[in-house]
């Protein structure tokens, strides 16, 4: 049996990066929110709506506590979970990740760690499993879709960090120095690797 305190550390953790992922949102317009940032198409409010559908089916139905509520689209064969139409308001997507997290949080303060769902979408004989692997699961998803979108954030504006008060303003300068720094770094190391001087990069 799992202890009943063992969620409670990755649950507060999942809170953290639930905001840390909605925040990347704060202060941009409609089109930075929505527009394609790599090479397939990944994007701010894209991944923010991925990460609420499978959050609202993981702690929903793989536990018998089905959404109360219409699913977004989720992992369709063109990727089309991972970015929003024109037609999808951007604050119904973010109030959805906000209901979806309580009911998520629901789930998770009324069941034991080692409470039995099924995931039907993994396959045997992981598909039978536990509240605290889907906690800890999902949490391992949060936080790599969070870190995507800092690294995408700071492509845009250079904002970084999980919260507000860990900002400062972006110093260009400072920041293009240590870039160039690290840069310099890296041709010298490729320079040693290749057999030639360093200061031959």
């Amino acid at each position: 049996m799992i202890d009943a305190c063992a969620k409670e550390t990755p649950h507060e953790r999942l809170r953290r990066d639930r905001g840390a992922l909605l925040r990347k949102l704060d202060g941009l317009s409609e089109y930075d929110a929505r527009r394609p940032l790599t090479a397939s198409g990944t994007n701010l409010l894209g991944l923010v709506e991925h990460v609420v559908t499978a959050e609202a089916r993981y702690f929903g139905g793989v536990f018998g506590r089905p959404s109360p509520e219409p699913l977004c689209r989720w992992r369709d064969a063109d990727g089309s979970d991972l970015w929003a139409t024109a037609d999808e308001i951007r604050e119904r997507i973010v109030g959805f990740y906000r209901r979806a997290a309580e009911h998520a949080d629901a789930t998770i303060g009324a069941l034991p760690p080692d409470a039995p769902g099924h995931v039907p979408w993994w396959p045997e004989p992981w598909s039978r499993t536990n509240l605290f692997s889907v906690l800890v699961h999902v949490l391992g998803e949060t936080a790599r879709h969070a870190g995507h979108a800092d690294g995408l954030r700071e492509g845009l504006d250079g904002r970084t960090g999980v919260r507000a008060e860990h900002e400062s303003p972006v110093d260009e300068r400072a920041r293009a120095a240590h870039r160039a720094k690290i840069e310099r770094a890296a041709r010298a190391a490729a320079s040693v690797a290749a057999g030639r001087p360093p200061h031959a990069a």
